[in-house]
């Protein structure tokens, strides 16, 4: 009887120790296996404006699957981490959505690609908005516009002979400063943006473009030189 409980603990001993080990083996593998599953996904998003290849700024690189993903940069540049056999969609406005299946048999933890997206242009119905109810009452406001006297000599002395002539010889008059140059440029980058893939729009609907006509009308820039 003694031998037969020495037996069963011995047996007792040898299950325990085996199921901590296998405990200890699970816990030291399985990270390693979930590791080797990450990829670092990078890359850069570009299309054709007609001239060339361009980069595509600010465009989502999403994973549906798992409800994430990122952007890229102003060159384009994205990178993010993913796992083997994911599903990357990429999206920006005016260009087709392009969808990617990561493979799953990488052999290396990361992954690169240029992705490009070709335009995808279509035309909205035209809209004019006027801010008078019909044609004529804006024809009948515009011929009403008074334009002061004080404004009329502002206009005069801008466009005066004399002062035209001393702007021409001396450029700091009329030339841009380094901070103005440097506004300009990211201003038309920023617009290069804004409408890439799509049309701009005419100004002839813009309240900008008019507001800008109406002082430069009122300034007297439009006036016939003798």
């Amino acid at each position: 009887m003694k031998s037969l409980f020495v037996i069963i603990s011995i047996a007792l001993g040898c299950i325990c120790t085996l199921h901590a080990q296998q405990a200890t083996t699970s816990t030291t593998e399985t990270p390693e296996k979930e590791k080797s599953k990450l990829i670092q996904f990078s890359g850069i998003l570009v299309t054709d404006d007609g001239k060339g290849m361009i980069p595509v700024p600010y465009a989502t690189i999403f994973l549906p699957e798992k409800h994430r993903g990122t952007y890229s940069d102003y060159r384009g540049f994205f990178s993010l981490v993913v796992e083997k056999g994911d599903k990357i969609k990429f999206t920006y406005l005016g260009l087709e959505t392009k969808t990617i299946t990561i493979p799953d048999t990488l052999t290396q933890d990361r992954y690169s690609v240029v992705q490009f997206l070709p335009q995808d242009t279509f035309t909205l119905p035209t809209i004019v908005i006027f801010a008078w109810p019909s044609r004529e009452h804006f024809k009948i406001e515009f011929l009403k516009m008074d334009v002061t006297t004080e404004l009329q000599k502002r206009a005069v002395k801008n466009l005066a002979n004399e002062y035209l002539k001393d702007a021409r010889k001396n450029d700091e008059i009329v030339a841009f400063s380094g901070k103005e140059g440097a506004n300009y440029y990211l201003r038309q980058q920023s617009r290069e943006f804004v409408y890439m893939g799509q049309t701009p729009p005419m100004n002839i609907f813009s309240p900008l473009a008019w507001a800008k006509f109406f002082g430069d009308w009122k300034d007297g820039k439009f006036k016939k030189k003798e």
